[in-house]
């Protein structure tokens, strides 16, 4: 297992004076994992995640822009250019050939990693993510609108809504709340920006150029048979049975079995 003595606190800096901070975990040379937060998160979600993966891994977890530690003052908060913000770590880290694991918003810049470096990227993982059918896929103008609306006039109520959507019958309260707390926390304007970015992502025409095999593991009682026959056949959906929608932080010793058994080795 990794240990927390031998990670490291990087950054790499892009155009617009955007600074984005990561952590390495382990030497490189081992099979190479990115690990993306999900959506007003943070890299630290992946800590114990890291700590029960295989011995030998090189674990990069990414804070994309605006989120954790990473600083920025661009105006484009598209999920394309959270993936620039990941592919800038990979060049800085030299790295060949990586599995890609994103949670949440996290999965959709996963995807967009995976079309922004074909050749680099080996596997695309989300964690519950791509399944959401009123989030990923491209919504109707009305359908936007409402999405959209909904946070402006009230982040918070908006926030809270996401958590709810994400939480099983029976989640722990405490939890939903922490949660909360957080997500509603997230810096703007890039908090609201980075919302209506995955709101206006266009999924389906995103995974129609995306090359690499896509596996997004799924909390059982979150999906719908909707979801399933819809994208049944564009990626492999593997049920979980792990918690919440933020199963990384709730069981990070299941969520790295299931992360191993996919790295490219």
């Amino acid at each position: 297992m990794t240990t927390a003595s031998r990670r490291k606190n990087l950054e790499v800096q892009r155009s617009d004076h955007t600074t984005i901070r990561y952590t390495a975990s382990s030497p490189a040379g081992g099979p190479t994992l990115a690990l993306i937060h999900g959506w007003a998160c943070d890299r630290s979600d992946f800590d114990a995640v890291t700590d029960h993966l295989p011995e030998g891994y090189h674990v990069l977890a990414i804070d994309l822009a605006e989120h954790g530690e990473s600083r920025s003052t661009r105006n484009v908060w598209t999920m394309e250019e959270f993936a620039r913000d990941v592919a800038a770590v990979l060049e800085a880290e030299s790295v060949d050939t990586c599995t890609v694991a994103g949670h949440s918003l996290g999965g959709a810049v996963a995807v967009e990693v995976g079309r922004l470096l074909p050749d680099t990227v080996s596997h695309v993982v989300a964690l519950d993510a791509l399944h959401y059918l009123s989030l990923f896929p491209a919504l109707s103008e009305e359908q936007t609108d409402g999405m959209l609306h909904m946070f402006r006039e009230d982040f918070a109520g908006g926030v809270r809504a996401l958590v709810e959507a994400g939480s099983p019958a029976g989640t722990d309260t405490g939890l939903k709340e922490s949660y909360f707390e957080k997500m509603a926390a997230v810096r703007q304007p890039a908090g609201l920006r980075s919302i209506e970015g995955l709101v206006h992502w266009d999924m389906d025409a995103t995974l129609r150029e995306t090359q690499q095999p896509i596996t997004v593991f799924a909390i059982r009682d979150l999906v719908t048979q909707e979801a399933v026959d819809r994208y049944g056949d564009r990626y492999d959906l593997v049920l979980v049975d792990l918690g919440s929608h933020h199963f990384p932080v709730e069981a990070p010793e299941g969520t790295a079995k299931l992360l191993a058994g996919v790295v490219t080795k």
